[in-house]
């Protein structure tokens, strides 16, 4: 009986230490050492070569002989190395120890920061500090006293912030809280950070500054609240015409984009405050491009479509027009289910003298739509007339519409998943439409030539008991050289050919359909 528990307590320590709440306490050496001189030094001596049982020896015997080092200093690194011992005990799957002593360490650790948190004032770094790795101890436990724990924690760090100046330990409880899944609590911590800053009398040049050096760190959240503050800062004192340049330049590094941090939501909220801030004519071709991007990646396709319509009325010679029209057609039949509409943008890119990728995709499109309604006499000439098109140029297009020739000569029906999907697409009468169970996603939207990504769906699933609900996958439209299964998630690919590649996707349950969605990529 005991080998069975021991095994399945080696099950659920693999399955807790896999999730996002078993990250190792993020610290800073400098602001331990100001809370206990020396203990911090010697913890790094002790524990680099992983001699926890030593450490804990060495601060047994130095509590009774020296008096200059608090109390709550030692009770704080004796549950800080039990945690950690816990932490590299699980790493090193050295399981002997790890089941003999797991219960009794783990008593060390509450025992002891809870002594912590008695014994000392809001004031105190150490409070923050046993609060912080309780919550961190609990999170890896994933037991009932997590979410008790979160709000204690934010309870202390912010009445330390508000009675002392060390701005440092409020950052390292917010990376903390970033790193593990808790951005929300993040943000108000690293909000609170910036408030501790700019009561500093920084001045706006070092604001921006340390918005960028965040963000090149990659730690957006706290660049983003940077940056919320140097907006409302400039906002006040600069005029409209040196504001805009200033919010762009912003908006641009959050935009999605194929390499480099971003956050597509934050990027969209910078334009909207553009917006407010100034005529409707600061958007140039470049800007209005880029926003309708950002806003496609993040799937709001209905006001991507606004924008890239506006974007080939406003300037009908951008270079960005045929990947515009295309992409409100692609929009309107595929979201909108607008079959007239989308119709129309298609046969605006097929009377262009120049032949672009997007030219030939719209080709198949039509073809695709009028095979779907029927008419395949009129879906024979748009598949002729893209391979005519075409010539060399667009191999995978002119392959796939040389397969619709092939069903329409045969007399054999449309490809099943892509009338599936054509189907879910247009009849909007389908309870299951608009239900948002789903998510599908690419690890890269703008990709080069050869470029593998990976492209992976998320299935929101309803309550089925104790019963594992099976699912199946209906891929069609340009998946490259991915070539996924019924059984199969997701998959990998790159595009040999340049342009505007879309993915559908039906998830179908036991029950029926759950949610069917498309993305588009494009391939330069």
């Amino acid at each position: 009986m005991l080998a069975v528990l021991r095994f399945t307590a080696f099950i659920l320590g693999l399955f807790f230490c896999s999730t996002a709440f078993c990250q190792p306490v993020v610290s800073s050496a400098a602001s331990n050492v100001t809370c206990c001189a020396g203990l911090e030094e010697s913890k790094e001596e002790y524990l680099k070569d992983n001699r926890y049982a030593e450490f804990i020896g060495f601060l047994e015997n130095l509590k009774g002989q020296d008096k200059l080092i608090r109390q709550p200093c030692f009770n704080y690194y004796k549950a800080l190395t039990r945690y950690l011992q816990l932490k590299y005990l699980e790493e090193k799957q050295s399981w002997d120890e790890y089941f003999a002593e797991g219960n009794t360490y783990r008593d060390q650790i509450t025992e002891n920061a809870q002594k912590v948190i008695v014994q000392t004032q809001n004031s105190d770094c150490l409070r923050p500090r046993a609060r912080l790795l309780l919550w961190q101890f609990h999170c890896g436990q994933q037991d009932a006293f997590t979410a008790q724990s979160l709000t204690e924690l934010m309870d202390d760090v912010n009445a330390y912030a508000g009675q002392t100046q060390d701005a440092a330990l409020v950052k390292e409880v917010a990376d903390n809280l970033s790193l593990n899944g808790e951005k929300s609590k993040a943000r108000q911590l690293y909000k609170l950070y910036v408030e501790k800053l700019v009561s500093g009398k920084i001045s706006d040049a070092q604001l921006k500054e340390t918005a960028e050096g965040f963000y090149k760190e990659n730690n957006l959240d706290l660049a983003e609240a940077v940056y919320d503050i140097y907006i409302e800062k400039i906002s006040k004192s600069l005029t409209p015409d040196k504001l805009i340049p200033e919010l762009f330049q912003i908006a641009e590094m959050f935009a999605y984009k194929a390499s480099g941090p971003y956050d597509m939501a934050y990027a969209e909220k910078i334009y909207e405050k553009i917006e407010g801030w100034g005529q409707k004519n600061v958007f140039d071709q470049d800007t209005i491009y880029l926003r309708a991007c950002n806003l496609e990646k993040m799937k709001d396709y209905k006001k991507a479509a606004a924008l890239y319509s506006q974007l080939v009325q406003l300037y009908p010679d951008t270079r960005h027009f045929d990947e515009a029209v295309y992409k409100v057609a692609m929009i309107n039949a595929y979201v909108l289910a607008d079959i007239k509409e989308a119709r129309a943008y298609f046969e605006k890119l097929i009377t262009k003298s120049t032949v672009s990728p997007q030219v030939i995709s719209s080709f198949y499109q039509l073809g695709l739509l009028a095979q779907w309604e029927g008419n395949l006499n009129k879906a024979k000439s748009y598949y002729e007339a893209l391979i005519d098109s075409a010539g060399d140029k667009q191999p995978t297009t002119v392959r796939k519409a040389q397969e619709r020739l092939d069903e329409i000569a045969e007399n054999k029906s449309l490809n099943y998943n892509l009338k599936k999907f054509l189907d879910l697409s247009f009849n909007k009468g389908d309870a299951s439409l608009g239900a948002d169970r789903s998510e599908l996603k690419s690890s890269g939207y703008i990709l080069g030539k050869g470029q593998e990504a990976t492209v992976s769906s998320f299935a929101a699933m309803p309550a089925s008991g104790c019963n594992q609900v099976e699912l199946q996958y209906l891929w069609s439209g340009n998946l490259g050289s991915g070539n996924p299964g019924i059984d199969s998630a997701g998959f990998q690919g790159a595009y040999p050919d340049p342009g505007t590649k879309e993915i559908n996707l039906i998830i179908i349950t036991s029950a029926g359909i759950l949610d069917h969605s498309f993305i588009m990529i494009d391939v330069y």
